[in-house]
């Protein structure tokens, strides 16, 4: 069954409701009030049924001051019914409802003259000449045009058949893309608790799944689904739906709420967008504040301009808007602006990053407004900096099918536009930079330092702190350029350079470690004992490891090379007659003291030389070899 939604538009009392009750049998004025003024105050919702469609009928207000229900529900709307009473012809909400329907992107739809009851033929086609120098450079331009009257059925059966012809037209709503149904009632139905409807955007849903509530990120369950009075397993996009909640209290959720699957979207504070003002707007100057409306959501934003401090009627910027409480935005969705005081409709727009960064490049905006999905994911990439994104981040980021995303990331994969690491998409330029700026901070490193065998990893990290540790470590690898050597990074080819009083340490230290044998000096007494400072002592010592002349044992302890092998050999003639050796045992040996031979088999455990087995050491020297 496909899903099509259909919405009213047009001035107070000019025969909506009637019209809808005429074509459905259901009368989409629900609240008591509404029956006693005989007008439509909220939104009001029917639907037309053919044989493989379904048509929801979203019945909006057409007051001046209900603009803000009637925009509530405009969002999800595929085809528009512009409704002028043949009686009066064009009134002003005629052109508000049309100029926001434009401003939406909506495509299609049909102008219905109602009231035909009420006017002769010659004051009919005088209004429909209005009407149609009305609608000259909208999307209605070219509409079919009906006269019907829903008080004795004229044309109404005609009416059924072209919306149906228009509706079997309308792409439907893809269903592979991200969840997301815009709230735009809630009430409590008696014994089955909390119930939210809603136009479905994209993606779909089923009972039992668990959802979340945005921007709150409350959680519930899907008890029950309805799509237009019937009980469904799932819904999908394009279809009206109701939800039933399990585990959320109708005063958690409200109108301009979003319903999403967990852990998909984020509620924004921030989105970068195009606006484009009407030709009978006010100017608007640059951080003031306005009515944002998007989805079913109404909040106040603050618009920051980029590159003007004005923008006049007719004209299209591009801008920031900054919002006073968060919403949930896609990039591609569109939205309505008003001004702030008096209110009134001024403009829309397309949301273009619903999660920009703090400085925003105008040319990315650009890309984001008229490029196809590959440049623009690869802006979005590129806005992403070294940190990069997931392709689940890009799949709710930009309102477009799951496999569409999946396809365009594989492209650039493979052209050499991004790289994945760890799960992380990163622009291949953001890789480029990173590369620079890391060979720029070791050159210096060995520049500044030259007796220092390279650049530890912490001192990395360090530096290099807005960067994913995870990630950059693995970036190092491929860099040809540099060598890694467990902890240490330098550039290939690098050796220590000595200065003359080094190279004298150097010696000095090699010196003493080889004449005490297995009571060397601890790092701190070989600092005094030299009369040098503890960081040129460290620099030595791992230069002398790196070399091989010395073993590190320790951060405190180390052995001359010699002296290790004879602790090695020592050790490995035992084990021709001893399966395991005690800690007295290995003391004794080495005719050391068992504080020394502590560390030593604690570094003879980690290199799987001796295995600890209780208060004994088992010896492993048929498996190692050394």
């Amino acid at each position: 069954m496909r899903h099509v939604i259909l919405g009213t538009a047009g001035h107070i009392d000019h025969g909506k409701s009637s019209l809808v009750k005429a074509l459905t049998g259901t009368d989409p004025d629900r609240l008591k009030e509404e029956k006693l003024r005989g007008i439509t105050i909220d939104l009001g919702f029917a639907d037309l049924r053919y044989d493989d469609l379904t048509v929801g009928i979203v019945d909006v207000p057409g007051h001046e001051r209900l603009i803000r229900n009637m925009l509530a529900g405009a969002g999800g709307i595929d085809i528009v019914l512009l409704c002028i009473a043949a009686d009066e012809g064009v009134m002003p909400q005629s052109r508000e409802h049309l100029a926001i329907c434009n401003l939406l992107g909506i495509k299609d739809g049909l102008i219905v003259l109602t009231k035909k009851d009420l006017v002769d033929d010659d004051f009919l086609e005088l209004v429909a000449e209005e009407v149609r120098s009305f609608v000259k450079g909208t999307f209605l331009e070219n509409a079919q045009m009906l006269s019907v009257s829903a008080k004795d059925g004229t044309n109404i059966d005609l009416l059924k058949q072209k919306i149906k012809n228009i509706a079997a037209r309308i792409r439907p709503k893809s269903s592979a893309g991200m969840f997301r149904m815009p709230v735009d009632r809630v009430f409590i139905l008696k014994g089955f608790g909390t119930v939210v409807t809603g136009t479905t955007l994209s993606g779909r849903v089923a009972i039992d799944e668990t959802v979340e509530i945005l921007p709150s990120k409350l959680k519930g369950k899907v008890r029950g689904l309805h799509n237009h009075n019937q009980h469904v397993t799932k819904g999908y996009a394009g279809a009206r739906l109701a939800i039933n909640l399990q585990g959320v209290d109708k005063d958690q959720v409200q109108r301009g709420d979003v319903v999403v699957l967990p852990d998909t979207l984020l509620p924004t504070q921030k989105i970068d967008v195009a606006i484009e003002l009407l030709k009978d707007a006010s100017e608007i100057k640059n951080r003031s504040l306005l009515h944002l409306h998007i989805g079913t959501s109404e909040v106040i934003s603050r618009i920051v301009l980029y590159g003007r401090q004005k923008l006049f009627p007719q004209e299209s910027a591009y801008c920031q808007l900054r919002l006073n409480s968060p919403v949930v935005a896609m990039s591609g969705d569109r939205f309505i602006i008003r001004r702030y005081s008096p209110v009134d409709t001024i403009g829309g727009g397309v949301v273009l990053d619903p999660s920009p960064p703090r400085k925003t490049d105008p040319a990315a905006l650009e890309i984001f407004h008229k490029g196809s999905l590959q440049p623009k994911l690869a802006e979005k990439l590129k806005r992403s900096g070294i940190n990069g994104t997931t392709i689940g981040a890009l799949r709710a980021w930009i309102n477009e099918d799951a496999d569409k995303v999946n396809a365009a990331v594989a492209t650039l994969k493979g052209n050499g536009t991004l790289v994945e690491i760890n799960d992380t998409l990163i622009h291949q330029e953001a890789v480029n930079d990173l590369k620079n700026d890391l060979l720029a901070f070791v050159r210096q490193y060995h520049k500044r330092s030259p007796i220092k065998v390279g650049v530890t990893k912490e001192e990395l990290k360090a530096e290099f702190r807005m960067v994913d540790s995870k990630n950059l470590f693995k970036l190092l690898a491929d860099f040809k350029e540099l060598n890694i050597e467990k902890d240490l990074v330098c550039l290939k080819g690098f050796k220590p350079a000595l200065t003359t009083l080094d190279t004298g340490v150097k010696t000095k230290v090699i010196g003493l470690l080889k004449e005490a044998r297995f009571h060397p000096l601890f790092k701190d007494e070989l600092a005094k004992t030299l009369a040098i400072k503890d960081r040129q002592l460290d620099d030595i010592l791992k230069l002398l490891a790196s070399e091989g002349s010395i073993v590190r044992i320790n951060d405190a302890l180390h052995l001359h090379r010699d002296i290790f092998d004879e602790m090695i050999a020592t050790l490995k003639r035992f084990s021709v007659n001893h399966k395991e050796i005690t800690v007295a045992e290995f003391r004794d040996l080495l005719s050391t003291t068992r504080k020394y031979a502590l560390s030593y088999l604690e570094y003879l455990d980690s290199n799987r030389f001796t295995m600890r087995v209780g208060e004994s050491r088992k010896l492993l020297f048929e498996q190692h070899s050394h």
